[in-house]
């Protein structure tokens, strides 16, 4: 089989299946889905969502979090990865919304990438997810599933290469999605230590069943 009737197969299954998919984190407008995006690095959505309610109702725009001390904002996010590192990028962040952009979120790649904390994976997640755009977010999972899958060469070794050949290969139309039918796939069937190669619906053309390589 080759690259291109892989990426149909699996696009066509995944359009069938799944065509109403979202990330599984909990906000209620751009700025804490920025923020739960942020905190969401090395860590599960899960826990993300049991720490954001709280987070979330005593800083629920930007402007009430620039005003927060980074010793504040850590007593909510102390039981989530980094909790050091990520309160003082959620203050910073913040601080740096509403002195730049009014306080908004702003819509540009360029932008999201100067905030404090925000790489091109956080800020891809907001381009697909509340702008609706064509960006695809590499994470780990997504990464890992499109080498599995044999959906990108063993050349694509970084995010970036990964994310320049989803994009090539996608359709645009399916981008916004895609990230999220790739990364829920990786997070709950082919997991990064024992893949359940026995619950995968592409086994049969997965060029590394059985294989633990990534």
């Amino acid at each position: 089989m080759t690259r291109q009737e892989r990426y149909k197969f699996i696009l066509g299954y995944f359009r069938a299946k799944m065509p109403v998919v979202t990330t599984e984190l909990e906000f209620g407008n751009a700025f804490q889905l920025l923020c739960a995006t942020l905190l969401s690095a090395q860590c599960t959505d899960k826990r993300i969502n049991q720490v954001t309610p709280a987070l979330f109702k005593a800083y629920p725009t930007a402007r009430e979090m620039a005003q927060a001390e980074v010793e504040d904002v850590f007593t909510y996010v102390k039981s989530v990865s980094y909790p050091n590192a990520k309160s003082q990028h959620l203050v910073e962040m913040a601080r740096m919304l509403v002195s730049d952009f009014g306080g908004e979120v702003p819509d540009q790649l360029d932008d999201l990438v100067k905030l404090p904390g925000v790489g091109r994976k956080t800020a891809n997640v907001m381009q697909a997810v509340w702008f609706g755009r064509a960006a695809m977010a590499v994470d780990t999972h997504v990464f890992r599933v499109s080498h599995r899958l044999g959906l990108v060469p063993t050349s694509a070794n970084t995010p970036r290469k990964v994310e320049e050949h989803l994009m090539k290969n996608i359709p645009a139309a399916d981008v916004p999605n895609a990230h999220h039918w790739l990364l829920l796939h990786g997070r709950y069937v082919c997991t990064s230590r024992v893949p359940h190669c026995d619950k995968c619906p592409f086994s049969k053309i997965c060029p590394t069943c059985k294989t633990k390589e990534f």
